[in-house]
């Protein structure tokens, strides 16, 4: 079976099931997506990854595993979702010791996360991307507004029968009315409180007026 490359283009809060997101992936060779339920915890954690400038003051725990992992010599290769069971995604991260390649189960939100603090490629098989995958469509004035952003705007995915509807986490409308100077403050404060998902709003309202 042929691996099909994908990308993280963003996460956006669920409003039918309560404290859940939606990561969106993209094949990088071709439009579609295939949209995962992740945990608040996850979709910190991923978005902290991305946030490439947002460094929490204490590690967390798939910081605590790379942290460990660079220490023995651990690396991620890549990771692979590998299979579809009633809408339930499941993953394998790939890793190096010795040269000596071994295979780890893991939840498909935590191999990601831990994919991206290792920069190793994320895969899935043509066959999951050919079930899973969906084509999102936008409205003009949407693709106005997320022209350079990589932010994603869903007004709902279908999923295994199922209809997930989401908003975009990228921002706040409070957030707008800040001024540079003060969102800076606000991202401090985040931070120093270890509240991660308010610093990925903030950060991205920071970088829409750069």
């Amino acid at each position: 079976m042929s691996l099909v490359r994908l990308k993280i283009k963003g996460i956006s809060y669920s409003q039918t099931q309560n404290g859940a997101y939606a990561l969106i992936l993209n094949e990088v060779e071709g439009d579609r997506k295939l949209p995962i339920v992740i945990g608040a915890f996850e979709a910190q954690s991923i978005a902290i990854a991305l946030e490439k400038e947002i460094k929490p003051p204490r590690p967390l725990t798939h910081d605590l595993f790379k942290n460990f992992s660079d220490r023995f010599q651990i690396v991620v290769k890549q990771v692979i979702i590998h299979k579809l069971v009633d809408g339930v995604f499941y993953s394998s991260i790939i890793c190096e010791r010795d040269k000596v390649e071994e295979i780890i189960d893991a939840r498909t939100s935590d191999a990601i996360a831990l994919a991206l603090r290792f920069n190793a490629p994320i895969y899935t098989y043509k066959t999951i991307l050919d079930k899973a995958g969906i084509f999102l469509k936008f409205s003009s004035k949407e693709e106005e507004e997320n022209e350079d952003d990589d932010s994603i705007v869903v007004d709902e995915i279908l999923q295994e029968g199922e209809t997930v509807e989401i908003e975009s986490g990228a921002s706040s409308q409070g957030y707008r009315e800040l001024t540079l100077e003060e969102l800076h403050k606000e991202l401090d404060k985040a931070v120093a409180n270890e509240d991660y998902e308010k610093a990925a709003k903030l950060r991205d309202e920071i970088s829409k007026r750069k």
